[in-house]
């Protein structure tokens, strides 16, 4: 047995490696440059949540006096002396790519970020008027004094720290020394374009426009220094599962108390003399350790605009079209097609909007009788809630889990919630103690004199915009049993009834967990008959020790096992004893790797299961998850291939897990095809399309040369 400290890597550093590799992406000069300035505001966007709710985890810890080692034998104060060396080596790192690589190559490519000396006067001018019109009647400066104690600084709002000589409000006197804050307005661009030239696109940063019209601001006041800083607070929910307030009322409070969560970090503008560090320390109340210098953007994502505007699209990735999956291309009555046969859907290369159409036209249907569907992350598109609210409308029964503890979707949910509510639909608002994650949409459909079931279960969420940039599952089906077995959740959802177990589905908190342990256990057994025993998992995260634990038994057993883990890895492969059998690779792409994929190989009777849970506590004990079988041969065997051994197969996106804990990078041997998964799924789903079009061409041919001469 090894030593226990030797078992598992520690969470936070392993989730740190993950954005570590998607920062190798902003390093990368062979992706397109703007696609590196997207990287480039993942990685401070993962970073910000981090901090909200690991980081802030850590301090609470500490604070509390917590002193028990965690799995992988570190103590949280020691964990968080090791985050804070970590984190401070990326900052600097996207520093330097930011000022060295990232704004001199947008400047060849005629994009600029200007300072005040590079601006012509007729864009001063532009700026001055542009301020005036614009900015002065939003912002509303904070001077700190007796009778203005110190402003609350709003969480991840960048601030203006101003440091003036403050006249006497009336007659004459001395002028004293006095700091006052500036909130940025957040209804405003952060990047301002200024009118087009010649020369390119031009562009300041909102803090700089602001900073340079101070004396608009603070008459007769003489500025000696401004500096840009921000806050990120403690932003976990708290709720209290005893309360017996209904749980809407508990999570608009606890998003009130965000607003004035514990500071964990200070960000401040490289250059701010140390008083000023000193300052915000103390107004933040934490440790110097937890102050960062930025030479860069305070907010890398402000960025990521520009890789949204048409005038650039050459310096992003070539633009992809998601078809149509094929059993529903050209079918106006999707309800006919799914009756047919299954139909898997794999987003993003095949197009989510099949299923925004599934549920219009079930809300137009006279003979579908009732929908329903969970709801964790919407987005902003309103589609799906518009659809579910036209059905509502139509007389229909629509009930929707909406969950309202999502993170940092809370308010968006909220309003969706109360929207659906106000229209007629039965919603529900998540469950006290559980989060509601699984994907689940089934819709019930009067058909002569029977009711039939059509249910689409999925890997990702009901959300058009990220179906554009998460490769996630889907499936589509009238098999009576799955639809039996997702009713009966529904029931147990809305009704809280009694779980009783369920064949094919399996659901957390319930039996997930046990369930799967058993699957490895049968490779484990049928290893030691003699019979073919292989693992393959794909998820975003590997922390859950029982089934870290089972899966080194099965290596040590003889059991070979492949893992794909975007994230979170804290399973430690390749030690001899304990895991040598055990590999693992992450694969960081175009497209965020969102789907969950579990392939046992079953003594050559392979069986293959989709769904929503990572192996993580929190999936398999505190929320609602589903993972259900690929009945269908052919579906498995499109998954195995298009999913699985592709992705094993990759040697250009894929890193793979060493034994030390780091991840190296895989690169094509001279004699070896360069394999990209994820370019090679966009290209294959292309040339399906163009082969079926070209069929298509061939066959209305033939069919003009059989017409007989006369009759054309």
């Amino acid at each position: 047995m090894q030593p226990q400290l030797q078992r598992y890597f520690n969470r936070e550093l392993s989730w740190l490696d993950f954005n570590r590799r998607v920062l190798e992406e902003v390093l990368d000069p062979t992706n397109p440059l703007l696609e590196r300035v997207r990287f480039f505001g993942i990685v401070g966007s993962n970073l910000d949540e981090f901090f909200e709710i690991r980081v802030a985890g850590l301090k609470q810890q500490i604070l509390s006096g917590v002193s028990r080692l965690e799995p992988d034998g570190m103590l949280p104060v020691d964990c968080l002396k090791e985050v804070r060396r970590r984190v401070r080596g990326m900052v600097r790192e996207m520093d330097r790519c930011w000022l060295e690589e990232l704004k001199p190559g947008l400047a060849e490519k005629g994009i600029y970020f200007l300072e005040r000396n590079q601006l012509t006067p007729e864009e001063w001018g532009w700026l001055e008027e542009f301020f005036q019109k614009h900015l002065l009647p939003r912002l509303s400066p904070l001077a700190v004094a007796p009778t203005h104690p110190w402003p609350l600084v709003t969480n991840k709002v960048v601030h203006i720290l101003v440091h003036g000589r403050f006249p006497p409000l009336i007659g004459e006197g001395r002028k004293q020394r006095r700091l006052a804050v500036v909130p940025l307005p957040q209804d405003v661009p952060r990047l301002i374009q200024l009118p087009k030239e010649s020369r390119g696109a031009r562009f300041v940063f909102l803090g700089d426009v602001i900073r340079w019209f101070l004396d608009r601001l603070f008459f007769g006041v003489e500025i000696l220094g401004a500096w840009c800083f921000r806050f990120t607070r403690n932003s976990e929910l708290y709720l209290n599962e005893t309360d017996l307030r209904d749980l809407l009322t508990q999570i608009e409070e606890g998003i009130r108390r965000r607003l004035k969560g514990a500071v964990v970090r200070v960000e401040v503008e490289a250059g701010a003399p140390d008083w000023v560090k000193k300052k915000l320390l103390q107004v933040a109340q934490i440790d110097p350790e937890d102050l960062y210098e930025v030479q860069g953007p305070l907010v890398p994502r402000d960025l990521e605009c520009l890789c949204s505007d048409r005038k650039f699209r050459h310096l992003c990735f070539p633009s992809y079209a998601a078809p149509v999956v094929r059993p529903l291309r050209g079918k106006n009555d999707l309800f006919a097609a799914i009756r047919k046969q299954d139909i898997l859907l794999h987003h993003p290369y095949e197009n989510f909007e099949s299923i925004i159409q599934l549920l219009q036209q079930a809300a137009a249907d006279p003979h579908v009788v009732a929908i329903k569907q969970t709801l964790y992350r919407t987005g902003d598109d309103r589609q799906i809630p518009n659809a579910l609210i036209e059905a509502a409308l139509n007389g229909k029964q629509v009930t929707v889990v909406v969950e309202l503890k999502a993170r940092f979707d809370e308010e968006r949910n909220i309003r969706w919630a109360k929207t659906l509510r106000e229209a007629g639909a039965q919603v529900i608002f998540g469950l006290q103690g559980l989060k509601v994650h699984c994907k689940m949409l089934l819709i019930v459909r009067s058909e002569n004199g029977q009711l039939r079931r059509y249910l689409h279960l999925g890997t990702g969420n009901y959300n058009p915009d990220t179906a554009r940039l998460y490769a996630d599952l889907g499936l589509l089906t009238c098999d009576p049993e799955l639809a039996d077995e997702a009713q009966y959740l529904f029931l147990v959802l809305t009704g809280l009834c009694r779980y009783r177990p369920t064949k094919a589905l399996l659901v957390a908190p319930f039996d997930l967990h046990q369930r799967m342990l058993g699957l490895i256990d049968r490779e484990i057994q049928n290893v030691q008959k003699g019979l073919p025993a292989r693992i393959i998992a794909k998820m975003n995260a590997l922390v859950e020790s029982t089934m870290i634990d089972k899966l080194y038994e099965a290596s040590q057993k003889g059991v070979s096992i492949d893992l794909i883990v975007r994230g979170i890895c804290c399973l430690r492969p390749g030690v001899p004893g304990l895991s040598e059998r055990i590999r693992v690779r992450s694969i960081i792409g175009r497209f965020l790797e969102h789907s969950r994929v579990f392939y046992f190989e079953n003594g050559g009777r392979p069986e293959l299961y989709i769904g929503s849970a990572d192996w993580m506590p929190r999936n398999l004990y505190r929320r609602v998850e589903t993972v259900f079988p690929i009945k269908d041969g052919r579906l498995r065997d499109r998954i195995l291939k298009e999913v699985l051994q592709l992705q094993l197969a990759d040697n250009i996106r894929a890193r793979v897990l060493q034994p030390d804990g780091s991840y190296i990078r895989l690169h094509p041997q001279s004699d070896q095809p360069e394999i990209d998964c994820q370019k090679i799924l966009m290209e294959k789903k292309i040339q399906e399309l163009l082969h079926e079009e070209r069929s298509k061409i061939d066959m209305e041919n033939i069919g003009h040369r059989l017409v007989p001469k006369q009759e054309l």
